[in-house]
């Protein structure tokens, strides 16, 4: 795997939203990695504080349009795209007036919110079929916050037959961006979609799914394990280890883009023996 395609699901990043430890991964993490010889695509959702002027958005036509699904009702798609000079990266936006654009407010305005998990369904299908409009093959997508936990389902079952994600390795990046109300009673049954089925699923229709649940649930179906944060909640990182997953501890600044980097190999390797 020399020359990696490597895909990014970021809840967050600068310079479009305020500096976190999340955001800024997010901003850093994929610069270095295309640094390294790999080849890049980084999304993440269009909120509503994201000044389009200012930071030069502009709508990709080709990739908009499409209508999703979630929960019998129709969402459409629109796919948006800025670039960050310095860097030579485009940042491609998910935007839906519905899910993204009600509030103006920071990320977690957003923590609160009783569709948080239609938000989470809508962000995470829209990066996989925007991909496939692509025609783009990612070998590892690297999800990054909790509303990008699904991807490791959606890439497994949903999409595990389309030529562009059957190959996908999943890693997951854990932090501690906790949200506080839990997500709506029928997630269960909102992500059934294309090849999930209730067996799938580890926990039943009615459960609370908080934000450890969530976590675990994306550790279930992820290949790679990574400890984005200092403070990520020990009961995840047991977890991850329970379940035999490789996991990357913790990394400062000055060693985390090569760690990762290696990391992807060694998740690689391991699922290709």
């Amino acid at each position: 795997m020399s020359k990696a395609k490597v895909l990014f699901i970021a809840q967050e990043m600068m310079p479009y939203m305020p500096e976190n430890e999340l955001a800024k991964t997010c901003r850093e993490l994929p610069q270095g990695i295309q640094e390294r010889g790999h080849e890049i695509r980084v999304f993440m959702p269009k909120y509503g504080n994201i000044n389009e002027r200012r930071n030069q958005l502009h709508e990709v036509k080709r990739l908009s349009g499409m209508n999703l699904i979630i929960d019998d009702t129709d969402h459409p798609l629109i796919i948006k795209v800025a670039s960050i000079q310095s860097a030579r990266m485009q940042i491609y936006f998910t935007d839906n007036d519905d899910y993204f654009q009600r509030h103006i407010g920071e990320v977690i305005d957003e923590a609160n919110r009783e569709d948080n998990d239609e938000r989470s369904i809508f962000f995470v299908r829209s990066v996989m079929e925007t991909v496939k409009n692509f025609r783009w093959e990612p070998d590892i997508i690297h999800c990054h916050g909790w509303l990008s936990s699904l991807a490791p389902i959606f890439t497994k079952k949903s999409y595990a037959d389309d030529p562009c994600f059957r190959n996908s390795k999943i890693v997951v990046s854990l932090y501690d961006n906790k949200f506080t109300r839990p997500f709506d009673a029928r997630f269960a049954e909102k992500i059934i979609f294309r090849n999930i089925t209730p067996a799938d699923i580890p926990f039943a229709p009615g459960e609370e799914i908080d934000f450890i649940t969530l976590n675990k649930f994306a550790i279930d179906y992820a290949d790679g394990v990574i400890a984005g944060s200092e403070n990520v909640d020990q009961s995840l990182i047991d977890y991850a280890k329970e379940k035999g997953k490789l996991f990357l501890p913790y990394q400062p600044e000055d060693t985390r883009n090569d760690a990762i980097d290696q990391f992807y190999e060694q998740v690689w390797n391991n699922n290709n023996q």
